[in-house]
């Protein structure tokens, strides 16, 4: 959807390097438009980048040649946020041209091959949360399984400590000032940012990756990606379920108010055996609906002591649990909030945010009004509608 207007403040941005020529592969065109399963590989990768919880900043690099076709295939994303730009004739010189549309407040910056487009989306709002909180770069990275020779002219001379090795994938988180900095002072070339950002002096710590995050390099990695695909859509389409919930909670004025899992200060709060959070109820009774599991006043009734006064946040990751403890993975949650008061939109994405990490899937909330209609219409409390979709 195209959105003209004020540009959105973002704080994230991800650059997704999609220049290589990729010649191992064998294809006539640059590895990431070669078809994967019906869509270029670039396409599939930037699903998972558009479905982060955070909204971000989007610079796609690739070749002068394919620059056209790139821009048809993000026309869709909103243009304020997705740039396409050329690469350079090397890895880190297309990083340094991505780096170079960045907008003014970006404060943390991800890199992420567009080779590995079966990288999931909580891979990626995982690197973001780490950088933020540690200062540091992040790579994710997978133990390494097999055994390990050093060799000199075909005759083992060593055998390596796979212990202290990781194999370390995208998408690679930084500070977004000091990569800048360490960029701005390479000299020599590296394969990857961690590398350089590392020879800069900083400190980069490894997260656990994403075992389908692989490269696709070889012919051979590009039929185990169809196949991983082909195998996900048939699940899926066997397995896929919604439910629906609903919440209603009266205001009181005496009492905090906890809505969508964060604290609104100067508000009335909502009255009820727990915090009275709406939002985090619904969204239980839609996530419990969906698998086949009951629903909150079934699982966490008001007469169990343990949940007098209970934040929402502990609702929903007993719900999480129970879903997961189903066999079911949480695909994505939507809610819509009808109320007079409080108003959502300043705090949005931070509430999106927020119940997006306690779901461990993206959630989208919006709110609306009832004109003046019944008792949100009257301001007398809040109603929530949550859907929810599962996955096997």
């Amino acid at each position: 959807m195209n959105v003209r207007g004020t540009t959105p403040d973002v704080s994230v941005a991800v650059i997704v390097v999609a220049a290589g020529s990729g010649s191992r592969l064998g294809a006539s065109e640059p590895k990431a438009f070669v078809a994967l399963h019906g869509r270029s590989i670039l396409e599939r990768s930037l699903d998972a980048v558009f479905g982060m919880a955070e909204l971000a900043q989007v610079i796609v690099v690739v070749p002068e040649s394919h620059r056209s076709r790139a821009e048809a295939i993000v026309a869709p994303a909103d243009p304020r946020l997705v740039t396409v730009t050329v690469g350079g004739t090397t890895r880190q010189g297309s990083v340094a041209a991505g780096l170079a549309q960045l907008r003014p407040g970006i404060e943390v910056v991800l890199v992420h091959d567009a080779a590995r487009p079966l990288t999931a989306p909580a891979l990626f709002d995982t690197v973001v949360r780490l950088v933020r909180s540690s200062g540091d770069g992040v790579v994710p990275g997978l133990a390494v399984v097999d055994t390990l020779k050093q060799v000199d002219a075909d005759f083992v001379t060593a055998t390596v400590d796979r212990s202290r090795l990781s194999a370390v994938a995208t998408p690679q988180g930084f500070p977004a000032a000091a990569l800048l900095a360490a960029y701005a002072e390479a000299r020599d070339d590296h394969t990857d940012d961690a590398a350089l950002f590392a020879a800069a002096g900083h400190r980069v710590r490894v997260v656990e990756g994403d075992p389908r995050g692989f490269k696709i390099t070889t012919p051979w990695d590009l039929r185990r990606a169809e196949q991983l695909l082909g195998e996900t859509d048939a699940h899926a389409a066997a397995a896929t379920r919604t439910g629906i919930g609903i919440d209603v909670h009266a205001f009181d004025e005496g009492a905090p108010l906890w809505l969508g899992g964060v604290f609104w200060p100067d508000e009335a709060g909502l009255a009820g055996h727990s915090d009275g959070d709406a939002v985090a109820h619904a969204i239980c009774d839609a996530l419990l609906s969906a698998a086949g599991l009951g629903d909150i006043g079934s699982r966490f009734g008001t007469d169990d002591p343990r949940f007098a006064g209970a934040h929402g946040e502990v609702f929903l990751s007993e719900t999480v649990a129970l879903v997961h403890g189903a066999g079911f993975r949480i695909l994505n949650v939507v809610v819509q909030v009808v109320a007079r008061a409080p108003r959502f939109a300043p705090r949005r994405a931070e509430v999106e945010a927020r119940l997006s990490e306690l779901v461990g899937a993206p959630v989208s909330v919006s709110a609306t009004t009832s004109d003046g209609l019944g008792f949100t219409g009257r301001g007398e409390g809040v109603a929530a509608i949550a859907t929810a979709l599962l996955g096997g």
